[in-house]
């Protein structure tokens, strides 16, 4: 691929990827609201052409098919229950039902350019419209923010854009994405929206809406905030004198997010020497409040946020700088957020990576031994290990595959009843306690289930060998993904690289719904026939569709 493709090869998928209400009570889920996951495609006027901060391994960018298991997406196949078919490759597209603004996690795109002001004004009235238009009463609108310097400039677009159509704004400040999603509940407010993009570089910027339910919105209600968009917010009625909406700061919502993590783990973490890496981000107060709170002893990295700083070398998507510091700090382990602290990905003492897969493994079986895990599944994506599907198989527990997002993983939960689910990347959700992904919960979890093992972390990280995977990620343009969704003769090529593997690995080729890219993963237990069908493919995706 030359310099056009980013090589990573590890044992296990590196997770720097594009996946909490009352726990005394029931998680409410009205009929018909769908969860969304945690990738974007960005905005519309992209088209690919604004190339991304180089990250070399970023497999996963949500897959917004309305198909939500493997058995049901183009090349794919399952079984019955759901079990991939580890002799097939999935050739798999993410922009099938992509919106024009909403991707699979609200609208993301660089702030000023692709997410303008304009942009989000209008994403203010037509979400206030859509989501307050039947209510009866004044509408109430939290929102809250990461730390990006952005940030400020683009609630102040969206609380004008509420307020002039007579919404309320209840501005919460620098929270982590799951707190919002639980605060709107508490608070019995009608929507909330979050400012951020995640893992992505700083100038990135996005808008992600939950429904008063706690949940993210449904392509349906996604789809009318668009039309309105589309359509110069036409047709809603703008506020005039004390129809206006006001704006109103609110300080409450990080001790009452704190309280609720201090009761949903409820956990007695002393003994534990842990490692923290908040990533410059939203999760960097809560973080210092919590897991002292729990009994931890703490050492804290990423807590000085100064606006350009989040993600930058730090965080769930530079797991290096912490796990040296855990081996030359002689931590029990180490704990790392995401910018807005909806994942959580872990490293062991001796600074060896904890993925997503891992934590899931662990904390699944931990439910299973406590009778807790709902219909003994934990529902995954189609980019977990085989490693962890086969570990998973002969302890009894069932795996649900679905396309790549938590968004589909949430979807399948709620549908069939299951409790936990989530993705390599470090989305984990516990719909015990959550309506989204919450790292910080996460970590609680893990963190308790370390302290009451008696075991060394490594111990826990060893539960199962993990396949090697082959990642690479080829620059495409926007013209160019749409080329290689239209080519045939490149399909059957990777299909027939599939046949090779001899059914001792598998293929997945996706088209990147968050980056200019074509992302190619080859698995299986023999890492030079990995590496070499890796090779042909990328070698016929330049030919073809690249021309070079």
């Amino acid at each position: 691929g030359g310099g056009h493709a980013g090589r990573s090869v590890r044992a296990v998928s590196d997770a720097d990827g594009l996946s909490d209400p009352d726990a005394s009570g029931p998680v409410r889920d009205p009929p018909g609201l769908r969860a969304s996951g945690h990738e974007s495609p960005g905005v519309r006027g992209t088209g690919g052409q604004r190339p991304a901060e180089p990250v070399l391994i970023q497999p996963y960018a949500g897959a917004r098919l309305r198909a939500p298991c493997c058995d049901k997406f183009p090349g794919g196949a399952g079984n019955a229950e759901g079990h991939c078919l580890k002799g097939i490759a999935f050739i798999e597209s993410e922009v099938f039902f992509m919106g024009k603004y909403f991707g699979t996690d609200g609208v993301r795109g660089v702030a000023g350019a692709d997410l303008t002001c304009e942009l989000a004004m209008k994403i203010g009235r037509g979400a206030a419209a859509v989501l307050t238009g039947s209510t009866g009463h004044r509408p109430r609108i939290l929102i809250g923010k990461d730390t990006r310097q952005s940030g400020d400039m683009l609630e102040a677009a969206l609380t004008a854009g509420l307020c002039s159509v007579g919404a309320d704004v209840e501005s919460l400040g620098v929270l982590p994405t799951p707190a919002v999603a639980y605060l709107v509940r508490k608070y019995n407010a009608d929507a909330g929206v979050v400012i951020s993009a995640s893992h992505n570089p700083m100038e990135f910027n996005g808008i992600k809406i939950f429904a008063g339910s706690g949940y993210k919105l449904p392509d349906e209600v996604e789809n009318q905030i668009e039309a309105y968009i589309d359509n110069d917010c036409a047709g809603i009625q703008l506020m005039t004198g004390d129809d206006v909406g006001r704006v109103y700061r609110r300080d409450d919502g990080l001790q009452d997010y704190v309280d609720y993590l201090y009761q949903a783990i409820h956990g007695d973490l002393s003994g534990l020497n842990v490692c923290i890496d908040c990533a410059n981000g939203a999760s960097a107060v809560v973080a210092q409040k919590l897991f002292p709170r729990l009994g931890a002893k703490c050492t804290f990295l990423g807590i000085s946020p100064d606006g350009e700083n989040i993600n930058k070398g730090v965080g769930s998507t530079h797991l290096d700088n912490l796990e040296k510091a855990v081996v030359a700090g002689g931590f029990d382990c180490g704990i790392a957020f995401d910018g807005d602290a909806d994942r959580c990905l872990a490293c062991d003492e001796k600074g060896r990576e904890m993925d997503g897969d891992k934590i899931i493994a662990l904390l699944a079986m931990t439910m299973k031994e406590k009778d807790r895990l709902d219909g003994d599944t934990a529902v995954v994506t189609v980019m977990s290990n085989l490693g962890f599907i086969k570990y998973m198989e002969s302890q009894g527990i069932h795996t649900e595959k679905t396309a790549v997002g938590d968004r589909y993983v949430l979807e399948n939960m709620r549908e069939n009843g299951y409790a936990i689910g989530g993705e390599q990347s470090g989305h984990v959700i516990l719909l015990h306690h959550a309506t989204t992904g919450d790292g910080e919960l996460t970590a609680g979890k893990l963190l308790k289930l370390l302290a009451g093992s008696g075991k060394k972390m490594s111990e826990l990280n060893g539960i199962y060998e993990q396949y090697p995977q082959v990642l690479v990620n080829v620059t495409a343009n926007a013209a160019q993904k749409a080329a290689y969704k239209e080519d045939e003769v490149l399909a059957g090529f990777i299909e027939n690289e599939q046949q090779k593997l001899m059914g001792m690995g598998r293929v997945l080729v996706r088209v990147s719904g968050t980056e200019p890219k074509l992302r190619v993963m080859v698995e299986g237990q023999d890492l030079e026939a990995i590496h070499r069908c890796a090779d042909r493919i990328v070698e016929k995706i330049n030919k073809r569709i690249l021309k070079q």
